[in-house]
Parts: structure tokens; sequence; C-alpha cells
């Protein structure tokens, strides 16, 4: 199968908008809250959710978990109106740069997801406060709503490591990427409780590639592989402004071999797991 080609630069808007689903179901909260004569800040309350949070629900940026859905039932009158409605909703892709809306999609039906990273913590293990700060720096500066919508978006994807404990997750990061500082000593603190919090139950491993172990074959960049049920094996690349979904085999082979070889070049998951806790006591 030839690799896909790359995505052309009119599709390469960072922002894509939000889902039919989720902007009618935004817009059916917002009708019944303003119905009942409450605020954002009113309904927050009584849903137990921020104002933010239901700002983000109505404008369709984020999406609603049960606990929302029930708690605005009941505070809206319980017509079952969205109760209903929730039973239609799709993530759509909000927040996600348009060259990694495939593979975000893939990603969420895999059998198995391999991620080597160089650069940042990966997605999938980030603290909200490191991913926020992440946007924060990234040029071209971005606006307040669409910060919150890459955001949510990150958060959520994050959903699924909790909601497949059967699919096996597995990262190399290279040491110097934990050593990169950001926010204060709390800050640090939190992002080390947060990986070692997701890299704890049992379908997930996290390797630390410490600072001696000099040069190895990865480091062409960050890479990503996955398997589908079909068993077809795709990698996936990214750099600036842009990535390339990989689905040649014999690219897809190479990218396997390099990720078997850097995990015996990386610590296991336990000295890993060691040395992260031993960071996060040094900030």
């Amino acid at each position: 199968m030839a690799a896909v080609a790359a995505v052309p630069a009119s599709e390469c808007e960072r922002e894509p908008h939000p889902s039919d689903s989720l902007r009618t179901f935004g817009a059916v909260v917002q009708a019944l809250r303003e119905h009942a004569g409450l605020s954002r800040v009113d309904l927050g309350a009584r849903v137990q959710y921020s104002k933010h949070t239901v700002e983000s629900v109505e404008l369709g940026r984020r999406m609603p978990d049960e606990a929302f859905v029930e708690r605005a039932e009941e505070a809206l009158g319980n017509t079952g109106a969205l109760r209903k409605a929730a039973r239609h909703l799709s993530r759509g892709e909000a927040g996600f740069a348009a060259w990694f809306r495939r593979w975000a999609r893939l990603e969420r039906e895999a059998v198995g997801l391999c991620t080597y990273e160089c650069r940042l913590v990966p997605g999938l293990l980030q603290s909200e406060a490191y991913a926020r700060a992440v946007f924060e720096g990234t040029i071209p500066l971005r606006t307040d709503e669409e910060l919150e919508t890459q955001l949510a978006a990150r958060m959520e994807r994050q959903a699924m490591m909790r909601e497949r404990p059967r699919v096996p997750f597995s990262f190399i990061v290279e040491e110097h990427v934990f050593r990169r500082r950001f926010g204060d000593a709390e800050a640090m603190r939190d992002l080390f409780d947060h990986v070692l919090e997701r890299s704890a139950p049992r379908n997930v491993t996290l390797q630390v590639v410490p600072l001696e172990a000099g040069l190895h074959a990865c480091l062409d960049g960050p890479v990503q592989v996955l398997e589908t049920a079909e068993g077809r094996r795709l990698g996936y690349s990214e750099g600036q402004e842009n990535g390339r979904l990989i689905s040649d085999a014999k690219e897809v082979s190479v990218l396997c071999q390099r990720y078997d070889t850097l995990r015996s070049q990386a610590l296991n998951p336990k000295e890993s797991r060691a040395l992260l806790e031993r960071m996060r006591g040094e900030a």
C-alpha cells in the first residue's frame, strides 16, 4: 500500500469546527438554561461544574460526561431532551490539527499503540497544566477560545486509556523531556504525579531513555505505531506544521524495528518509574 500523501496546505488550518452533534447538544443546554432563567454560573453550581465547563459544552467545544448530562437534566426540568440528545453525541475532532485528525480516529480503534517522544511529554500523558503551557507557548498565538478547545480535546483524548484497559499502550520517552521545566515546582510535581498515575495500569508501559544511553536508532524524531483490529500496522510522524500517516508496509516495518531496538536500550518500566519518582522529589 502506498504511503498516504501529505495533507494539502488548504486543509492545514489548526482548528476544525466542533461536530454538529456537540453544537446541537450545546444549543439545547443553552436554550433550556435560558428558559429556566439561569446564568452559566447558576447552572455550573447546580451541576457541580465550573462556569467555563458549562460554556464549553454550550459552544460545542467539550464532550459532556454522563454526570454532567444527568445533573443538567435534573437542573433543567427533567424533560428527557438532554438524555436523548446525549445518545447521539460524537466527539468530533474539535481541537485537533488538520494533519492529526485521521490518526486520532485510528488510535481510538487501535488494538495496540506505541509512542516514542523526544520533544514533549506525550499528549496522552500530559497534565492539564503542562498541556496548557504547551498551547500557550506556540506560535502563532491562539485566542482564549482556541486554547480552551485544544485543551479540552487533549484531556478528552486521554479518556481512551481509561476506557480501553485491555489495549496495550507503550511509551518510550527521553529523560531530558521530563527535565525540561515549566511553571513552578508544584506544576512540575503535578506533571510527574499525572504521568505516574497514567502509566500505573497493567496495560500501560512507560520506559525512559536515560541521558547516558547515547545515540540510538530513533534519532530521526518522534514516532507512533499502532495496530488495527484487522492486524495492519500504521505509523505516524510529526514535524513543524505537518504530520504524515505512514501506511507503506516496508516503512512501518522499519519504524517497528527501530522502536523495538530502543526498547532494549531504555530503562525497564520499574527503573523508569523509580527515575521519575526521584525526579519528582528533586522538583
